[in-house]
């Protein structure tokens, strides 16, 4: 005897398929509203009316980032947040400029995979693989050189030279997020007790609250 599915069930069969083989654009643009109220997984569109050439428009990044800081870095973000055009299309652009042996410390990007191309300068780059092999893989890129850190691996990027550098990264994410592994974990708030990050890292509570009172 056949078996006999309810439309209901036919129904959310279909949906299901379709939210998992659809990975495309469903309109042509969804402009971010930022000022919305409205929370979801990402943000929600402006009304198309009311879009604006602006709204797909970033200006700047020729200028030089202020590098006057202790890691001798700083990162121009092109993010959703920057550039409302970019919401759902799943692309992201950054400046990144170096001091000479200025760092951009071990971080990751929970959302993106970046690709980074060095414009100016030479920059020494890795990350690390996950556990076990926790394997650091490490390159010296010089001018026209290109480098990716696949996605959520601690990776970071130090300027090995005597004059400033400068490099251009895209990432797969309009919002690709940054946890800088330093800050993340001494910069809690609240803390992290720091018995837990002394045993964790084989040292002293009072160094642990040293590096706390840093971040």
């Amino acid at each position: 005897m056949a078996r006999v599915f309810s439309p209901f069930v036919i129904l959310a069969f279909v949906f299901f398929v379709s939210a998992v083989t659809s990975n495309g654009p469903l309109q042509d643009f969804c402009v971010a509203d930022l000022k919305s109220p409205v929370l979801v997984n990402g943000y929600p569109c402006k009304n198309p009316s009311s879009v604006s050439a602006n709204d797909f428009y970033f200006g700047g990044l020729h200028l030089m980032g202020n590098t006057s800081n202790p890691f001798g870095s700083k990162v121009t973000p092109v993010y959703v947040t920057q550039l409302p055009g970019l919401n759902t299309l799943g692309i992201a652009l950054a400046r990144v400029d170096f001091a000479p042996w200025g760092i951009n410390p071990p971080h990751t990007h929970p959302r993106a995979t970046e690709i980074m191309t060095v414009l100016e300068g030479s920059l020494e780059v890795g990350f690390i693989t996950s556990n076990p092999e926790n394997r650091h893989i490490t390159r010296v890129l010089c001018k026209g050189d290109v480098f990716v850190f696949p996605v959520n691996l601690v990776h970071y990027q130090r300027n090995n030279g005597n004059t400033n550098a400068i490099a251009i990264s895209a990432l797969s994410s309009q919002n690709p997020g940054v946890n800088p592994i330093a800050n993340v974990i001494f910069g809690a708030k609240p803390d992290i007790a720091p018995d837990i990050l002394a045993k964790t890292f084989q040292t002293t509570e009072e160094d642990v609250r040293n590096l706390q009172e840093k971040f």
